[in-house]
């Protein structure tokens, strides 16, 4: 097993937030050139811009949220050689699981598929530091 491989899911979610900046910049750069926002309320209201915006600017606030837990676990895995095939596996299911509630999040902002989906994380992440702490404790 190539340790390494553990950073795979990192960098397609370290894409993801680069993407999320892109979209929002876009998202801006559009509200301003249509009117739609009072740039010097919008300097100092994040809540100024119009609700597209405001929703991408949201969603990239979560991904400074939970996925601190995944790079932090995604480094102690491979700092304390435990890092499988399984894990990868486990840790790519979270990444698009971060993928999918970016892109509800962004679009209809339907709040029980969103939250199914954080859940969804939530537990992955949560079921990772269990097996992590179970491996740790009895090497």
């Amino acid at each position: 097993m190539n340790n390494e491989m553990i950073f795979l899911p990192v960098l397609a979610n370290i894409l993801l937030v680069f993407g999320i900046y892109a979209y929002m910049g876009k998202a801006k750069s559009r509200a301003v050139k249509q009117g739609s926002v009072d740039k010097k309320v919008a300097a100092l209201n994040s809540k100024a811009w119009p609700e597209n915006v405001v929703k991408i600017s949201n969603n990239l606030d979560n991904q400074f949220e939970s996925p601190i837990l995944f790079y932090v676990l995604s480094i102690v895995y491979y700092l304390t050689n435990n890092v499988t095939d399984i894990l990868i596996l486990t840790m790519a299911v979270y990444v698009i699981t971060r993928y999918l509630h970016s892109y509800v999040h962004m679009t209809s902002n339907y709040v029980p598929y969103r939250f199914k989906l954080f859940v969804l994380g939530v537990l992955i992440l949560l079921g990772s530091s269990v097996w992590l702490a179970i491996k740790i404790i009895t090497q």
